[in-house]
C-alpha cells in the first residue's frame, strides 16, 4: 500500500482514515519514510449467510469500551538499498522440570551475552526461588523480563510445565522498561504520566527508529482493561501488544518478572526500538451467530455475571449453546465463546469458569446491559496459515515471532485434535511465546486471540 503526504490511508480492514498529524502536546512520529512498521488485524472470513435467512436484529445499546488508538497509515515496506540480512534471533526452550537445569539449557540456546534483554516465559510449577537464582547465574547483568504461563510455545512447539525464551541483541534492539505495581489501586493519571515519560525517554534515544510496546500483566489482577486503555492511549502512535500471565488452569497465582524479582498485582511495559522490520498483529477464528443474550446482572469489579436474560447465567448460557450446565468446562467455553461488537468489529469475551451459584466468571470486564452474541469457530489452522502468509508479504522472511496465544485456543485445538497441526505451524514460523489468560492489542484487552509481533530478517 502506498500513500502520499496528505493522502488518506487504508487500514488492514479497508476502512479509510486520514493521515495523522501529531497534536502539539504529543511526540512527533518516529521513523523515517519507509521504516518497516506494519499493523495487521487478521479477521476471519465469515461464510455467506444461507439464502432467504434474514440478518440478525441488531443488539440493544451497551456500555462503550475504550476505543483503539488511531494509528497513522504507513507505507508497506519495500527493500531498502542499505537493508542487509541480520543474524538470526536466538530462541530456546526446555521441558526439564528442575528450574536450574531448564535455565541452563535455555542459556545454551539463546546465550544472552551482548543482549539488550532476554524474555523468559515459564511454568508456574517451577520453584520460584530456584528460578530467580538460576536466571541470575545464567544471564548476569542482562535484563531479564517474563511471567508465568498457562503453557509455553518453544522452537520445538507447544509444551506444558517448561519454559521458553528469546534474546534481543543490543546491536539491533534497545529496550526501555517500566514496572507498574499495586494494580489493585490502579490510578489512571499516574499510569498515563509514567507511560508518557517512558515514551519520551525512548524517543530521545531512538534516532528516528521505529518501535513497539510489549506489555506483560498479572493475569489475575482483573485490571487489564483500565491498564491497557491508559497505556495504549499514551503511546504516541507506537503499537502495543502483550499477554496476561497464566497459572496453568489453576487460576490461583500469576506473577511477572522484573528487576530480578517476581511481582504479583503488577505489569511490565517494554518499549522496544529496533532496526529490524517488524509487524504487530492480532487474529481470531470466530464468527457471530444469530443467538444473542443480554447481561442483566453482573459485578464489574470481579468480572462475574450472575444473570443473562434475567436467568441464572450458567443455565441460560448452556441453553443458548445447546448444553446442560453440568457439562460446562474450560473446553466447552473455548468451543462456544461469546463476542461483543465494538466499533463495527466483534471481540471475544471469554468465560473462565462456572461458579457454584451458577454465575460465570469472565477473563475480562463485563457490565450489566452488555449484549453478547454466541460465536462459532471456523478453521483455526487455515486462519493461521493466512496470518503467516500475510506477515511474510508485509515484512519478508520471518526471523522470529513473539506470540501470545490464549489458553482457550490451546484447549480448543486439543479438543478438536488440531493441537499438533497448530504446534507444527508455530515451529515452521519461528514462534516463541506462551499461552495466556488474555491478550493486549493496541488499547484493548482481548480474549481467545493470537497476538504478537513478527520480526523480519533484515
Amino acid at each position: 500500500m502506498k500513500t502520499k503526504p496528505g493522502d488518506s490511508g487504508r487500514s488492514q480492514q479497508g476502512q479509510r482514515f486520514p493521515a495523522q498529524k501529531s497534536p502539539p502536546d504529543s511526540l512527533p512520529p518516529v521513523g523515517p519514510p519507509g521504516d518497516s512498521c506494519v499493523i495487521s488485524d487478521v479477521k476471519p472470513k465469515a461464510p455467506p449467510r444461507a439464502s432467504g435467512r434474514p440478518p440478525a436484529a441488531p443488539g440493544a445499546p451497551f456500555p462503550p469500551l475504550p476505543p483503539l488508538p488511531l494509528i497513522a497509515a504507513r507505507p508497506r515496506p519495500t527493500p531498502r538499498a542499505d537493508a542487509v540480512p541480520a543474524p538470526p534471533l536466538r530462541r530456546g526452550g526446555s521441558n526439564k522440570t528442575d528450574a536450574r537445569a531448564a535455565v541452563a539449557e535455555l542459556r545454551q540456546q539463546i546465550d544472552g551475552a551482548g543482549a539488550a534483554c532476554v524474555l523468559v516465559f515459564f511454568s508456574p510449577a517451577y520453584d520460584r526461588a530456584e528460578m530467580l537464582a538460576a536466571l541470575k547465574e545464567a544471564f548476569g547483568s542482562t535484563p531479564v523480563f517474563g511471567c508465568t504461563t498457562a503453557g509455553e510455545i518453544t522452537p520445538f512447539g507447544y509444551i506444558s510445565g517448561g519454559l521458553s525464551g528469546i534474546s534481543f541483541p543490543a546491536k539491533d534492539f534497545t529496550v526501555h522498561s517500566a514496572l507498574f505495581e499495586n494494580l489493585s489501586e490502579f490510578q489512571i493519571a499516574d499510569t498515563i504520566d509514567r507511560t508518557h515519560q517512558l515514551v519520551s525517554r525512548r524517543h530521545a534515544e531512538a534516532q528516528g527508529r521505529p518501535g513497539f510496546g510489549l506489555l506483560l500483566v498479572d493475569g489475575l489482577s482483573t485490571r487489564e482493561e483500565q491498564l491497557v486503555s491508559a497505556i495504549g492511549n499514551a503511546m504516541a502512535g507506537l503499537p502495543l501488544i502483550g499477554g496476561s500471565a497464566g497459572d496453568g488452569l489453576d487460576f490461583k497465582s500469576t506473577v511477572v518478572l522484573h528487576g530480578g524479582r517476581f511481582v504479583n498485582d503488577a505489569a511490565i511495559l517494554l518499549l522496544i526500538t529496533t532496526r529490524r522490520t517488524f509487524s504487530v498483529f492480532k487474529t481470531e477464528h470466530f464468527v457471530p451467530t444469530e443467538h444473542k443474550m443480554v447481561v442483566t446482572g453482573a459485578d464489574l469489579e470481579t468480572r462475574r455475571v450472575f444473570e443473562i436474560n434475567a436467568e441464572p447465567a450458567a443455565l441460560e448460557y448452556a441453553r443458548l449453546v445447546g448444553l446442560s450446565h453440568e457439562a460446562l468446562t474450560p473446553k466447552i467455553f473455548a468451543a462456544h465463546p461469546v463476542v461483543v461488537r465494538v466499533g463495527g468489529q466483534y471481540h471475544v469475551r471469554a468465560i473462565q469458569k462456572v461458579n457454584p451459584d451458577n454465575s460465570l466468571t469472565f477473563h475480562c470486564a463485563i457490565d450489566e446491559g452488555l449484549v453478547l452474541t454466541v460465536a462459532r469457530g471456523i478453521d483455526i489452522v487455515e486462519n493461521l496459515h493466512e496470518l503467516f502468509r500475510r506477515l511474510e508479504r508485509e515484512i519478508g522472511p520471518l526471523d522470529a515471532i513473539v506470540g501470545f496465544d490464549c489458553v482457550l485456543r490451546n484447549l480448543e485445538t486439543e479438543q478438536r485434535n488440531l493441537k499438533a497441526a497448530v504446534s507444527d505451524l508455530f515451529v515452521a514460523n519461528r514462534v516463541t511465546g506462551f499461552c495466556t489468560y488474555g491478550e493486549q492489542y493496541m488499547s484493548m484487552h482481548v480474549n481467545q486471540t493470537f497476538t504478537g509481533v513478527a520480526i523480519g530478517r533484515t
